[in-house]
């Protein structure tokens, strides 16, 4: 068994912990937290040994530790896991800046440790679907793609925390909720190569923006429309994903992205296309995503081979993030590198 450890013991490390309690092959072995208060109800919660300090945690024989604190503090986190030469699974964003996230990714290299960032929309079944249907080339030349994020975080969601909805330690709208949707773009388009960006705080009282649209110019010439927000009146109405081409039509929606709304291919039989939308209705979740992270870093572990969500892909996401801030701050387009 692949002993996990959890440092961070807020609200996304109960999902962590549950997936690796679910995962074939790993065990919880430990947890870590500044506030002791926070350590003890978690290390009785869920009968492992618990920690107020990382290194005293680094020094026992756990093989992964699953970083689950703000994003402003990750790359330091990171950096310390892997020179212990334990791997590292980092919850999304992987970092707060490129800089952290050179960091982070330069220390598991050096260390020869696995990086494992949580995207795991990735692993959602119409997803696996829509990513097997765009490499298979069906929808011909891609015109352009969308990705909406309209949903509700109220002034409560920001107020629970006094590190959400800064620039430092968290980010907005874009850099907490839609880098899920703007990696699921970058994993079905391909690299972006220009964007162009507005941004505003116009319902919440936080630092970061609350809602934001831009523009994406991919590598392969095709444009993108990116369109996030928190300011939904009163609940989430929508995340969807929408691919156009030249010889198909696909759009992957509702509050959260599960079910195809849309799927039209060119000589693609009605039949088989009903079928593919109500195999996915059937388990629109599949087995979960955290779950299917930690299992994906069991497999590369013993495999000695990269997690299927890589570091590069982490910093691929923030760098679309950072880009469509910077666009939004100096109202021009940027070229990403």
């Amino acid at each position: 068994m692949i002993k996990f450890g959890i440092v961070g013991c807020g609200h996304i490390a109960k999902k962590h912990i549950t997936a690796i309690q679910e995962a074939d092959g790993a065990t919880l072995a430990a947890v870590c937290d500044t506030q002791p208060e926070r350590v003890e109800t978690f290390s009785s919660e869920f009968n492992v040994k618990g920690y107020t300090s990382l290194e005293e945690m680094l020094n026992t024989d756990i093989d992964v530790v699953n970083i689950c604190t703000p994003s402003g503090f990750h790359a330091d986190i990171a950096v310390q896991i892997a020179r212990a030469n334990k791997h590292v699974v980092v919850e999304k964003p992987i970092a707060l800046t490129l800089e952290d996230t050179d960091k982070i990714i330069t220390a598991c290299e050096e260390n020869n440790v696995k990086l494992a960032v949580v995207h795991p929309n990735r692993f959602r079944p119409a997803f696996v679907a829509l990513k097997e249907l765009v490499q298979s080339g069906v929808f011909g030349k891609i015109s352009h793609s969308n990705a909406t994020v309209r949903w509700n975080r109220n002034q409560e969601y920001y107020d629970q925390a006094p590190w959400r909805g800064t620039k430092s330690l968290d980010g907005g709208v874009l850099m907490n909720q839609a880098i899920h949707n703007l990696d699921l773009l970058i994993w079905l388009m391909g690299d972006v190569k220009e964007v162009y960006s507005m941004a505003a705080t116009r319902l919440r009282n936080i630092e970061a923006e609350d809602v934001s649209t831009g523009l994406a110019r991919f590598e392969d010439g095709s444009l993108g429309v990116i369109e996030a927000a928190t300011t939904i009146y009163p609940k989430n109405f929508e995340e969807s994903i929408t691919i156009f081409g030249e010889k198909g039509t696909v759009k992957i929606s509702g509050a959260n992205a599960l079910h195809i709304e849309h799927l039209t291919i060119e000589g693609m039989d009605e039949s088989e296309i009903e079928q593919l939308i109500q195999n996915i209705k059937n388990d629109p979740w599949g087995k979960p995503g955290h779950q299917r992270i930690i299992e994906d870093m069991v497999e590369a572990i013993k495999e000695d081979r990269e997690p299927v969500v890589t570091g590069l892909d982490g910093r691929k996401a923030l760098e679309l993030v950072i880009s469509l801030y910077e666009s939004a701050e100096h109202n021009k387009p940027i070229i990403l590198n």
